[in-house]
């Protein structure tokens, strides 16, 4: 027959609790072999009292032994009552000792005493037992063939004084105390056999217990880490388990973690229930997209496969297990594999565009030497300032695709309230939000390091984003700027917008991911991309002001040491006609107040 494969060439994940050295199972074998101890102790102790009795009612009979038996019980009984009550346990394995003397020495002594001097006809041989199976259940084989022996020759040489020698009376009790003998010998070694035995299973039913609990908790972190949705239905269709990301996916946090749903009862479920019950019709696995509505508002599309526990037994098989994946989420991955293709080609894509950008200034600007006329010069700086913003927009994406850090370029200082105030009017005269938006400068005197044009795209995509979800009451969209410390200003855009919903907030900044069909998903994606370039920090919060709840996207940016002013590689200037408000100073009361849920 082939060998078994070694342990040391396919090692457990548990072998420290299958090899049976660790503290707690000798913990457990000290706890085991103290139960035996006090075991013995308790029959030592009744064998004793009801030999004590058997010698006291013997003393009114006649024929009995010498009175001073019961002595002899009494004292049996108070070593057997001092040892169980004031004693300790010997360790295990121990050699012998005197704690071994004071009881089996003990026991064989009284027990010997007893056979000898009684005359009533009674046979104490059988007591011999209970010392011999003490020796070998907790002590060692040696101790164990010792007390067999010490008994053996007990036995023979009783029967050598109580007869003649060579007679048929000597000769049938030398015969039947060897057999006696023999029979002790035999329960000594099967008693220390199977005791042996008995501690090595248990000690394995231990380890493999300990591992049998420890992969219990792995499996069970495992699940509830999984993104991926995982449901245990009976054939009735009623849920037994759920993991966090399916319970997510069916009920946010209203699902009831006490109680037990039924998928058929459920409004919304249809579709999981149809699946499941088919599953079990059938007898095989299935698969299918499905739809969860959580509400009236919010509808969930799922890839649902379901997988039937195998039959361990002839009863039929009860259990499904029900994976569930958000679709949005394999979208999302998908998307972020295109983004990771476009910045493979990002160089291509450079060279095929920056060469007809090239081509297209140089002959602006042979044509811008050639015309003399007012409205055509008007007309080559119109295609030289877009060509030249064209080419800008293709540098910025093509950086943010290669995830390349701004190459020790010197950021303008600007002077934050009056650069926000600017981008926000020029912001609300194209989206026609007047009314809608508020804004509060509240950070005199800080200066950023920022570049001008990226700062505007950076406020304008969150304005956007806050006036699509907005209500658009009078300042239902709000832009804040404050000191956040010593060294750094909070740019709060603030709409009083719906929360977002679970799903969105985990792939709220990713890129492609977006819970409207006709977006790109790359707005969030790129002002966090911008963010990070100079240093600066975006997130999200539901934040509640003026007694309003809303969504909050806030940007905090280090500031220029001491308000020391960079010099300004692009200036801001003013459209003509455009009545752009002085800087107003701030309000005694302060900024509003932004306090998060």
């Amino acid at each position: 027959m082939p060998k078994e494969p070694s342990s040391q060439f396919a090692p457990s994940w548990f072998s420290t609790l299958e090899a049976g050295n660790s503290a707690q199972d000798r913990h457990h074998q000290v706890r085991a072999y103290v139960r035996l101890w006090r075991a013995f102790m308790r029959a030592r102790v009744l064998i004793a009292f009801v030999l004590l009795a058997l010698q006291v009612f013997l003393l009114s009979s006649p024929g009995a032994g010498p009175s001073w038996l019961v002595a002899v019980c009494a004292l049996h009984l108070s070593a057997a009552l001092a040892v169980l009550f004031s004693t300790r346990p010997p360790a295990p394995g121990q050699a012998l000792g005197v704690q071994w003397l004071l009881t089996i020495g003990v026991d064989l002594a009284a027990f010997g005493v007893l056979q000898y001097f009684e005359q009533a006809g009674i046979n104490y041989t059988p007591l011999f037992a209970l010392p011999v199976l003490m020796a070998a259940i907790l002590g060692s084989m040696t101790l164990a063939l010792a007390t067999a022996a010490v008994v053996t020759l007990y036995l023979l040489g009783e029967a050598a004084i109580s007869a003649p020698l060579l007679s048929e009376v000597s000769t049938s009790r030398f015969l039947q105390s060897g057999l006696t003998g023999t029979g002790f010998f035999l329960v000594a070694i099967l008693a220390s056999q199977l005791a042996q035995r008995l501690a090595r299973e248990e000690a394995r039913a231990r380890s493999s217990q300990a591992a049998a609990r420890a992969q219990a908790q792995v499996n069970e972190l495992i699940i509830e880490s999984l993104s991926e949705g995982v449901l245990v239905v009976d054939r009735h269709g009623v849920v037994r388990n759920a993991n966090p990301a399916a319970q997510g996916m069916l009920m946010g946090e209203a699902y009831p973690h006490a109680a037990k749903l039924l998928l058929s009862a459920r409004a919304g479920w249809e579709e999981l229930a149809r699946l499941v019950d088919q599953t079990f019709l059938r007898g095989q696995e299935l698969e299918s997209e499905v739809r969860v509505d959580l509400d009236e508002l919010t509808t969930h599309r799922l890839f649902a496969r379901t997988r039937l526990t195998s039959a361990q037994s002839a009863r039929p098989i009860e259990l499904c297990v029900l994976f569930l994946e958000d679709l949005r989420e394999v979208e999302a991955r998908v998307r972020t594999e295109k983004l990771a293709s476009m910045g493979r080609m990002s160089a291509a894509v450079a060279h095929e565009i920056r060469n007809p950008l090239s081509a297209i200034t140089q002959a602006n600007a042979l044509l811008d030497e050639e015309v003399t006329e007012a409205g055509q010069k008007r007309l080559t700086r119109m295609i030289d300032q877009n060509a030249q913003r064209l080419a800008k927009i293709v540098d910025d994406i093509l950086n943010v695709a290669r995830a390349q850090p701004s190459q020790g370029e010197t950021a303008p200082a600007l002077p934050l309230d009056q650069t926000v105030r600017y981008i926000t009017h020029e912001w609300n005269r194209g989206a026609q939000a007047q009314g809608v938006l508020g804004v509060h400068p509240h950070a005199p005197g800080a200066h950023i390091a920022f570049d001008p044009e990226h700062l505007r795209r950076l406020l304008i995509n969150l304005l956007d984003n806050a006036l699509r979800h907005a209500s658009r009451r009078p300042s239902s969209v709000r832009v804040i700027t404050q000191p956040s410390g010593s060294d750094r200003v909070r740019i709060s855009v603030w709409s009083d917008s719906a929360p977002l919903e679970p799903g969105v907030l985990k792939h709220l900044f990713e890129p492609f991911f977006s819970s409207e069909s006709r977006s790109s998903g790359l707005g969030l994606y790129i002002c966090r991309e911008l963010c990070e370039r100079y240093g600066a920090q975006i997130a999200y919060q539901r934040s509640r002001l003026d007694q309003k709840e809303g969504n909050e996207f806030y940007i905090l940016v280090p500031t220029l040491q001491g308000g020391v002013r960079a010099p300004v590689q692009q200036s801001l200037t003013y459209p003509p006609g455009d009545s752009v408000p002085p800087p107003s100073r701030p309000s005694t009361n302060g900024p509003p107040s932004l306090s998060t849920l």
